[in-house]
């Protein structure tokens, strides 16, 4: 066999190129929350990486972790092998940690009730991580912002409402307001506090302000977000209010407003507040906010202010579409904020103003040039981990860091990170697939098997149940770079979208049509069946899996469907009820003679968890599969391509002992897995070699569904011999 090509450049990434002058982001490094944990310490304890800060140096990095009430510490040195340095008990929920100097500022939530709120601010050491000093604040803290010249604290006293009260309607009193601390020799003079009242400004709720996030400009000015109100506050360097007004309304046009498993963003939201979360100085005239938006729908987007609260830009649904073609469209968050804009950050790389926009349920950052506030221009999308919280900027550094809070351990699943990216000027190596410079706006995800097409880079891949209610064939051309989805096809019963699909398989049939494979599940009412459909993706033919196989089923049915002439090769995941351990099937169907047959398959070992198969398909002499395990992170250790002969393909009927096929390693796809620089994902789930022999892989991004959404897809190189 041909050594296959080395995995070696970001064009092999599949990314684009950008123009010379433009700065890329690159991820370079991830650290886990639970290696912050003390030795013994029990490391499936949930924890999270939230608000993030640096040390001015750029070296060190402290967040807040709500779960085990710390902050977590770390070196970055080396920003490419962050190491730990450990959790600080805050004795309360910490919020928000700055740093100026080698002292360390935090918000405290110390509070015993929504009604009784109270709160601290502790300073510790940044080298010895000592608490020297503890202020009393009154109330709840949320977010901490420091002076540019580190004279004073700004603190946001949210004393935030009961959701569960009355569905959240404000009022819930007692009234939140912010607090003014001065700072001097690493100290901060708590009985100097100002307490700065922001009740009887906003349109909603005027006697119960909430203050959300706070920033202070060079001229020692503080803008205060009212989230829950719908309002902007500055306040000057004299400690008072000097003006405010509402965040406004705003409307938007081809968004997916239900949460249904499909992806159809044709409804409109009308007139829905901003409710800002995150806001940041642009400059002295210019401010920005992060539009959570709480209210029926979310407003889903990022605006830009004039200081006297003209908009001069607001991002409208453009964020979420560029979201969507970027496959990171978390469909079950349609009803309620749909992306969700959480986090903002604002810095200068080069000689260009940017603005980094966090989307909490997509885990992207978009990156905006601002170099005309009037016309902001997106650059890029990170994938920054699951649900972004917290951003900053290192420019000094060339650095930018996310925090990210959902740990989802308990469940095996990806533990809260934090996420370094380096700029550069080379190509990004992010996204790989996306449906951008599609005649339409074209939703996808949840990636789940490969096939090839006719002409070299022409590739057509399935959704999974993710999106079972609009189950669809996505059409990718893979010449461009990044990967271009050019089309999709809903597959259809009756001229409607089929329901009750699993799709986890695809191939075509020599005549312009396909056939899918269906993984099913019975508690579900899904069936473990194949599907024939045209080329429109009207099912023409279901075929269910045999009485006499269907008799040991469990729900990890079939992962993978290839063509062989007239005979159909299906990959079942795992053993069912009459497998011997460690054996799979795989099962083939006579289009012919209407016959089923099998051969086993003996998987690798499982150190943990359990071990499948995801993909097949055929090729020249070989029929190709993807074993893996379902570990994440440091724990994964198969994902792997093998190959088998076809002579081997000799199907018994399934009352028989079956062969066992020898396989043949072809790839450890886990070097490529780490190629972008992040963590290991398991759900490496299609594979196909097209019409010039070129093998492609994609990952499963499970719809961003306790994910971090990313899609990865890449060549391996030149799969037959010349």
């Amino acid at each position: 066999m041909p050594k296959l090509a080395l995995f070696t450049s970001a064009i092999a990434l599949a990314a684009a190129l950008p123009a010379l002058s433009e700065t890329t982001f690159n991820r370079i490094s991830v650290f886990a929350t639970p290696d912050n944990m003390a030795e013994g310490e029990d490391r499936t304890r949930k924890s999270s990486a939230e608000i993030i800060s640096a040390s001015e140096d750029g070296r060190q990095l402290v967040y807040s972790d709500s779960p085990l009430g710390v902050l977590g510490f770390v070196d970055i040195t080396d920003p490419a092998a962050p190491r730990p340095l450990g959790n600080v008990a805050m004795e309360g929920e910490p919020t928000t940690a700055v740093i100026i100097g080698n002292r360390v500022f935090a918000g405290v939530d110390t509070s015993d009730s929504f009604t009784e709120p109270s709160g601290m601010l502790r300073v510790l050491d940044l080298d010895s991580r000592e608490v020297l000093q503890s202020c009393d604040l009154g109330g709840q803290p949320d977010s901490v912002a420091k002076s540019p010249d580190g004279s004073f604290l700004a603190v946001a006293i949210e004393n935030q409402r009961d959701e569960d009260l009355n569905d959240g309607q404000l009022p819930q009193l007692p009234a939140g307001y912010v607090v003014k601390l001065p700072v001097a020799d690493g100290a901060v003079d708590c009985d100097a506090q100002t307490r700065i009242d922001m009740t009887g400004l906003a349109d909603i709720a005027s006697e119960d302000p909430e203050p959300e996030y706070v920033d202070i400009n060079d001229a020692g000015e503080i803008v205060v977000t009212l989230q829950e109100n719908n309002h902007v506050v500055i306040i000057g360097a004299d400690g008072t209010v000097t003006s405010d007004f509402s965040a406004g309304m705003v409307s938007l046009e081809g968004v997916d407003a239900q949460d249904d498993g499909a992806l159809e963003f044709i409804d409109s939201l009308t007139d829905l507040p901003r409710e800002p979360d995150a806001v940041k100085w642009l400059d002295a005239d210019h401010i920005v906010t992060a539009n959570e938006g709480d209210y029926e729908g979310g407003s889903r987007g990022w605006t830009i202010f004039s200081r006297d609260g003209a908009v001069v830009y607001d991002a409208g649904a453009d964020f979420e579409h560029a979201v969507i073609r970027a496959g990171h469209y978390p469909d079950r968050r349609s009803g309620a904020k749909g992306v969700e804009p959480e986090s903002i950050e604002v810095a200068r790389f080069g000689d260009r103003p940017y603005v980094f926009v966090a989307s909490e349920r997509a885990s992207v950052v978009g990156i905006y040039d601002v170099t005309d506030p009037t016309a902001p221009r997106l650059t890029q999308l990170l994938p920054s981990g699951i649900s972004p919280e917290g951003v900053v900027a290192i420019p000094g550094r060339n650095l930018l860091v996310t925090a990210n809070e959902a740990d989802l351990g308990e469940d095996g699943g990806a533990r809260a990170r934090v996420m370094l990216f380096q700029a550069g000027e080379g190509p990004a190596s992010y996204p790989m697939l996306t449906s951008d410079g599609a005649e339409n706006l074209i939703g996808w995800g949840a990636i789940s098997g490969l096939s090839a097409g006719e002409t070299p880079g022409q590739l057509f891949a399935v959704s999974d149940s993710v999106f079972g209610r609009q189950p669809a064939i996505h059409t990718i051309d893979a010449t461009q770079q990044p990967a271009r989805i050019t089309a999709r096809t809903v597959v259809t019963r009756g001229g409607d979208p089929a329901q009750k699909l699993d799709l986890e398989g695809v191939a075509t049939d020599g005549e312009g049509g396909f056939w899918l494979a269906s993984e099913g599940r019975s508690d579900r009412l899904i069936p473990h069946a194949i599907y024939h459909v045209d080329a429109e993706g009207e099912i023409q033919e279901e075929i269910a899996l045999p009485a006499e196989l269907l008799a040991h089923e469990t729900r990890y049915g079939i992962e993978g469907i290839t063509r062989q002439g007239d005979r159909l090769w299906m990959a079942l995941q795992r053993e069912w009820g009459n497998d011997p351990a460690g054996q799979v099937k795989l099962l083939s169907y006579d289009l012919a003679t209407e016959e089923w047959g099998a051969v086993a398959y003996p998987l690798e070992p499982a150190a943990e968890g359990w071990m499948g198969l995801s993909e097949m398909t055929i090729d020249g002499d070989w029929a190709y599969v993807i074993e893996r395990d379902n570990l994440i992170g440091t724990a994964a250790q198969v994902k792997k391509l093998f190959r088998i002969r076809l002579d081997q393909l000799q199907p018994v009927t399934l009352d028989q002992t079956l062969p066992v096929v020898t396989k043949e390693e072809v790839r450890d796809l886990i070097p490529d897995l780490k190629a972008t620089g992040g963590y290991v994902v398991d759900k490496v789930e299609g594979f196909a070699i097209d019409a010039a022999g070129e093998g492609w892989v994609v990952t499963d991004n499970d719809g961003t569904d306790d994910s971090s959404g990313e899609t990865l897809f890449w060549s391996v190189g030149q799969m037959r011999q010349p």
